[in-house]
C-alpha cells in the first residue's frame, strides 16, 4: 500500500507547520513511459498547486544501449529511437494528455548520460529534436558530459526555451561553474537543480555512504551555498525554479531541503 500511496504522504510532509514539498522528481518514467491510469492515480494524491518533474523515457535519450542484461538483445546496439520526436509525441506525451495531467507538469527532464557524441553533433541533433516538439509542455536537459557545456549548447537551449539542469553529480563541475560556462544566464523562464551525489564520488560509493537514508551523513556546505545562490538569481530574474534532492547527496533528502530553506531564509534576513 505504501508504494502506491507514498506520493500522498510526501505531499503532506510538514516543516514548521507548512507543507515542505511542492514538487517531486519522478525517476521511474526513465525506464518506461507512465500509463494514463498511473497518472490519474497520482492526481488523486496531490494538491492543486503541486507539480511533478518526470524524466523522459531512456529510449529517447540514449544513442547506444549499454551492455546490460536489462536491455536483452538490444544490449550494445545503436538505438534507432534516439531523439525521435515522433516517438516522444506519441508514446511519452500521449498519456499525460489523456490523463489531463498538464496543470501538474513541471519540466520534462531529458537525462543524457555520457554518450560519446561530439558536441557539434549532439547540439545539432538536440536543436532538430526540440524544434519538432509542442510548446504546451516545458523541457529541461541534464547532461553528464561536462565538455558539452558552452555557447553552442547554451544557444540551442535558449532558442527553444529549454532549461539546463544544474546537476550536482559525481563527474560534473560544481553548480556555479556550470552556470559560468552557461554565460551566467538562464535559458528558459524556469530552471531546474538536481542534487544527486557528492562531486568526485562514484554512484555506488555515494549509495553505500548514504544508506539507510535516515540522517545527514555529511553536509555539503558548498553545494548548499551554490544552490541558494542559483535560487536567488533565478527568483530575482522572475523565473520559476525546481530543486530536486536525492538521498544520496547528503544522506537524507528531506533534511537537506529543510537546511536549504533555512539557509535561504537566513540570506533573505541579512
Amino acid at each position: 500500500m505504501f508504494a502506491k500511496e507514498c506520493l500522498g504522504e510526501y505531499c503532506q510532509y510538514l516543516y514548521n507547520g507548512e507543507p515542505l514539498f511542492r514538487t517531486v522528481g519522478n525517476d521511474s518514467t526513465f525506464y518506461r513511459p507512465p500509463t494514463a491510469s498511473q497518472l490519474r492515480h497520482y492526481l488523486k494524491q496531490i494538491p492543486e498547486d503541486f507539480e511533478m518533474c518526470c524524466k523522459v523515457w531512456e529510449e529517447i535519450t540514449i544513442p547506444h544501449f549499454a551492455r546490460q542484461a536489462r536491455y536483452g538483445s538490444k544490449a550494445g546496439q545503436p538505438n534507432p529511437r534516439f531523439l525521435d520526436a515522433n516517438l516522444f509525441n506519441e508514446l511519452v506525451l500521449t498519456p499525460y494528455r489523456e490523463a489531463k495531467f498538464e496543470p501538474h507538469m513541471g519540466p520534462f527532464i531529458f537525462e543524457f548520460q555520457r554518450h560519446g557524441l561530439g558536441t557539434g553533433e549532439f547540439c545539432s541533433r538536440l536543436d532538430q529534436f526540440f524544434g519538432q516538439l509542442p510548446n504546451d509542455f516545458r523541457y529541461a536537459v541534464e547532461i553528464r558530459n561536462a565538455g558539452v557545456l558552452g555557447p553552442d549548447y547554451w544557444k540551442v537551449l535558449e532558442n527553444h526555451g529549454v532549461a539546463h539542469v544544474y546537476n550536482h553529480w559525481s563527474y560534473m563541475p560544481p553548480l556555479l561553474e556550470q552556470h559560468r560556462q552557461m554565460q551566467e544566464r538562464f535559458t528558459a523562464p524556469f530552471t531546474v537543480i538536481r542534487l544527486l551525489t557528492p562531486l568526485n564520488m562514484p554512484y555506488e560509493v555515494a549509495k553505500k555512504r548514504a544508506a539507510p537514508y535516515n540522517k545527514i551523513v555529511e553536509a555539503l556546505p558548498q553545494m548548499r551555498k551554490e544552490t541558494v545562490t542559483l535560487i536567488k538569481q533565478a527568483v530575482g530574474d522572475n523565473r520559476r525554479i525546481y530543486v530536486l534532492v536525492n538521498n544520496r547527496s547528503e544522506g537524507n533528502a528531506p533534511l537537506t531541503v529543510q537546511a536549504l530553506l533555512s539557509y535561504l531564509r537566513h540570506e533573505e534576513e541579512r
